[in-house]
C-alpha cells in the first residue's frame, strides 16, 4: 500500500483493519479512484474519503467494490461483517454530538446516543427527507400556492371573457 496516505494513529483497530482490506481490494482491481467512481454509484472524492478512513463507506459501496473485484459470496460476506464492526467502532465526528447527545442534524445511529449526520448505510438518494418537527414541507407549500394562483388566474380569465 505504498501509494496510500498513512492512516491516523488513533484509529480503532476494527476500522484500520477494514480500511486496509478495502485498500488491498481496490489495489487488486487495478482501477484508479476515477475509474472506480465511474464503475460505481460513488464519486472519486467519496472513495478517497472511504479509503483514507475519513468517512465510513455505505454498505452498497463495499458491495460494489466486492463485485468489481470479483469476490465470491463467502469473501464478500466476511468483508461485510468487517464493515459492520468497523462502522460500529468508527470515530464519530465532533460536530455530530453535543455533550453525548445527537445534535439537531445528527442521525441517531450507533451506540451511546452518538450518531452520524448521515447514515453510512444509505446513499443520499435513499435517505428520507429531513424535516423540522411540526414544519411544513416547502415543496408541498409551493405547489399548493401555485395551484391557488393558477385557479385565480383561470377564474379571472373566465370572468373577463364573459
Amino acid at each position: 500500500m505504498s501509494g496510500w496516505q498513512a492512516l491516523p494513529d488513533d484509529l480503532p483497530p476494527e476500522v484500520r483493519h477494514f480500511v486496509e482490506q478495502l485498500r488491498r481490494l481496490k489495489d487488486g482491481t487495478g482501477l484508479s479512484l476515477v475509474a472506480l467512481g465511474a464503475r460505481t454509484a460513488y464519486s472519486k472524492s467519496s472513495w478517497h474519503r472511504y479509503l483514507n478512513a475519513t468517512q465510513p463507506p455505505p454498505r452498497q459501496a463495499v458491495a460494489a467494490l466486492c463485485r468489481i473485484a470479483g469476490l465470491d459470496g463467502t469473501d464478500a460476506e466476511r468483508l461485510t461483517v468487517r464493515w459492520e464492526l468497523a462502522v460500529q467502532a468508527w470515530p464519530r465526528p465532533a460536530s455530530a454530538t453535543e455533550g453525548g447527545k445527537v445534535s439537531a442534524t445528527g442521525g441517531g445511529r450507533g451506540s451511546g446516543g452518538e450518531g452520524y449526520e448521515d447514515d453510512p448505510t444509505l446513499p443520499w438518494w435513499d435517505e428520507p427527507p429531513r424535516r423540522k418537527p411540526g414544519g411544513v414541507n416547502r415543496l408541498l407549500l409551493a405547489a399548493v400556492l401555485l395551484l391557488v394562483l393558477l385557479l385565480a388566474v383561470g377564474v379571472a380569465g373566465a370572468v373577463a371573457s364573459g
